[in-house]
């Protein structure tokens, strides 16, 4: 192992660098979309029980407390509870695209190091390639198997690291987008309901000041 990173040379040291990179931001942006995720329906019911009771500042609490865009959508409704209709539907837009923003954070960078990676592998095969080349030239004619391989083998272990380093990002970037699409449909299902809530609190959906 120490003698293939001691080969690979600097484009080998730069691919583990960015897998690094790229496995550090991945572990952060899952832990922070599993924090997240809870059970919207479960968690509404809650509030919208605790505000028929009358006791708003609980339910805002509530929400202050409890982790995810599906809690801060409830929060600005609440505080916005008295605002027309429409009002509060830009708010809650806002507000959601402010969260889908945040939980895209950083996520580009993974989908960026799944695109250099495997080039800077091509890259490491390239250089690998021009040294046997050179090798050959200098030494021709009496040309060894160790002159060739000793451009090669470094190439083939950037290339091979570019390919692991690149896989796996791919594989985790899918993996969080698709973490990221649920929370946005229950974000869609809880701005729904807690629109028609507050409606129904005011006496109708089309009661709009």
């Amino acid at each position: 192992m120490n003698d293939m990173l001691i080969q690979g040379g600097p484009v080998l040291w730069f691919i583990l660098f960015i897998g690094l990179v790229a496995l550090s931001v991945f572990l952060e942006r899952a832990l922070h979309l599993h924090r997240a995720r809870i059970d919207a329906k479960d968690f509404l019911h809650g509030i919208f029980n605790t505000i028929r009771r009358g006791n708003v500042t609980e339910a805002i609490t509530l929400c202050e407390e409890t982790p995810g865009p599906v809690a801060r959508l409830a929060s600005t409704a609440i505080q916005r509870r008295e605002s027309p209709r429409g009002l509060m539907i830009e708010e809650l837009d806002e507000v959601g695209r402010a969260e889908i923003s945040r939980m895209e954070r950083r996520l580009s960078l993974i989908a960026l190091v799944a695109q250099i990676a495997p080039l800077s592998g091509l890259l490491g095969a390239v250089v690998g390639i021009l040294n046997a080349l050179v090798a050959m030239n200098e030494k021709a004619p009496l040309v060894s198997t160790t002159d060739i391989t000793g451009g090669l083998i470094p190439g083939a272990i950037a290339t091979a690291a570019g390919l692991l380093v690149a896989i796996p990002s791919f594989i985790g970037f899918n993996v969080l987008v698709v973490n990221i699409d649920r929370l946005v449909l229950d974000m869609r299902d809880a701005a729904s309901e807690i629109i028609f809530f507050f409606d129904s609190m005011r006496g109708g959906p089309h009661r709009d000041a």
